[in-house]
């Protein structure tokens, strides 16, 4: 079993070795060693355990020179010192060194391979490394063999505790990054997407230094090369409206955007699959095949026929695959220039029009705003519709303070003329629980009035609220939807919900009012009630 390969400079000296292994090798591991299975489709089944997603209270960053200056610090970005790093480092190491065997992923995160980084993963959970194989781009025979020294290193010894005595700790739960040290590390979860995250976050801080905006978005190009990215937030529908039949997916989650184009920073897929349906999603329902890892699903014992209606185990149950099990890709994974950025917000007050369109300054406004809506029964203690606002559609990855994104962002809108739109995937004549969510049929042809240049040719009225411009007609969708005051009942009510909404953006703008133009600032609601 042993690969010949050497962690001896990471001071890991155990029996067995498996670099970069196949997707069988792996499979054969998680299902020998972990008490994985297969599902009928022939996906690996497996669970992380306790942890069924991030735990963003337990990220930390080290507080060190050069990055120290640059970096958003608070609630996102915690500082941990230089020693209480070495410290955790010490402990992952000394956990993975009880092991027999270690399983060692190199790949690359960014199709460009002028910015790409490269990346290992230490790990000593078969489907941890299966995730990751699938998550990074995968190496060529030749370019594994010239891979050389990584640029970050990730060692995952997650089934092991953190030490919540250390004074940047607090947690048994750690997850650590080092600028400086080009090293992460997981303690305390063994949930998998921490590792994506993680890499994510390395290109979050990268990517801008060298004057490159990365994004929190998945993108897709038409037959005529037009890119289009679309952002939003779990349960906004970012992964389900960019893969369609008739456009190429360029990516699912993180890409950004270079003087050349859009470029996708991985090499597979993390899709939600909570009521995952073939009807509804095809491609993705047709991705998870051998090869693919299910993570914390819930299936039939003896035909292991996935249940994915059963949030028992978790609401946030995951499907990870490589790209290319995704039929109609672009490989590689690369686009041009976005003519179209979609920012997608599911409103579950009922009050956000069904699609706007964006004055640059809108489009900055609701960038940084990153609005999209709880509804009543996802958590405990949500009973009615709450406003959730995330900071570039992504702010828990956010290194830099988020002006900086929107500032790169902004640039590359007015160099290359792209145009910003705000679809409101959420409830329509009424909040949550009164009226209807928006169909995916009528969001889907919204979608493709962007693309073919209909709905930015129609004739818009403004909302008296919101400010926003909206198309009097799209095809495919009932014209009495758009306006979304013409189908509520009690328009008081309406009137009301949305002044309501409207405080609330005001309110979360007002830690973002020093770093933003007097442009920006008027670009938000016009009325509104604190």
């Amino acid at each position: 079993m042993c690969l010949e390969f050497d962690l001896s400079s990471y001071g890991i000296r155990v029996p067995h070795v498996l670099r970069n292994a196949s997707a069988a090798i792996l499979c054969e591991e998680a299902l020998s060693r972990e008490g994985a299975i297969l599902a009928s489709t022939g996906a690996l089944i497996n669970s992380s355990g306790q942890k069924t997603g991030r735990s963003p209270k337990d990220k930390r960053i080290v507080k060190n020179q050069p990055s120290e200056t640059d970096i958003w610090w608070g609630e996102i970005n915690i500082p941990m010192t230089p020693n209480d790093f070495d410290e955790t480092k010490t402990r992952a190491i000394d956990y993975l060194n009880t092991r027999d065997l270690i399983y060692v992923v190199d790949g690359y995160a960014g199709w460009e391979p002028k910015y790409r980084l490269k990346i290992r993963v230490l790990c000593c959970r078969a489907y941890h490394a299966l995730f990751m194989a699938n998550m990074l781009i995968r190496p060529t025979t030749e370019e594994l063999s010239l891979f050389g020294t990584p640029d970050f290193v990730i060692y995952n010894a997650g089934q092991f505790p953190a030490n919540s005595k250390q004074q940047s700790v607090g947690s048994k739960t750690c997850v650590a990054l080092s600028f400086e040290q080009g090293e992460f590390v997981i303690l305390g979860t063994q949930y998998a997407g921490e590792m994506k995250k993680g890499v994510f976050t390395i290109m979050n801080y990268l990517m801008p230094k060298k004057g490159i905006v990365s994004m929190h978005c998945s993108a897709n190009e038409g037959k005529n090369s037009d890119v289009s990215i679309f952002f939003g937030l779990s349960g906004t529908g970012k992964t389900t409206l960019s893969t369609e039949p008739h456009r190429q997916l360029i990516g699912d989650d993180e890409h950004f955007w270079t003087n050349e184009g859009i470029v996708n920073i991985e090499g597979g897929c993390y899709a939600k699959c909570i009521n995952l349906a073939p009807e509804s999603e095809p491609e993705i329902f047709n991705a998870i095949r051998f090869g693919t890892v299910l993570e914390n699903v819930v299936y039939d014992p003896q035909t292991r026929v996935v249940d994915f209606t059963d949030d028992s185990i978790t609401e946030n149950t995951r499907a990870s695959y490589p790209i290319e099990f995704i039929d109609n890709i672009k490989m590689p994974c690369v686009g041009g220039h976005a003519k179209n950025i979609v920012f997608l917000s599911c409103d579950a007050f009922g009050v956000l029009p069904p699609v706007s369109e964006l004055t640059p300054e809108q489009a900055m406004y609701h960038f940084i705003s990153g609005y999209t809506a709880k509804v009543a029964g996802t958590e405990v203690g949500v009973t009615e519709p709450e406003a959730t606002f995330s900071a570039c559609f992504g702010a828990a990855f956010l290194v830099w303070h988020p002006a900086k994104y929107a500032e790169l962002l902004a640039v590359n809108m007015k160099k290359y003329g792209s145009k910003a739109w705000l679809v409101n995937t959420g409830w329509s004549g009424g909040k949550y629980g009164v009226g209807k969510r928006l169909s995916i049929k009528h969001t889907r042809a919204i979608i493709d009035g962007i693309h073919s240049g209909e709905l930015a040719q129609q004739k818009k009225e403004t909302d008296p609220i919101f400010g926003l411009a909206i198309p009097t007609s799209c095809t495919d969708v009932p014209s009495e939807i758009l306006n979304p005051r013409n189908v509520w009942k009690n328009k008081t009510e309406y009137d009301q919900l949305a002044m309501h909404l409207a405080g609330l953006f005001r309110k979360n703008f007002t830690k973002y009012e020093a770093d933003s133009s007097p442009d920006i600032l008027n670009a938000g609601p016009l009325k509104f009630t604190e």
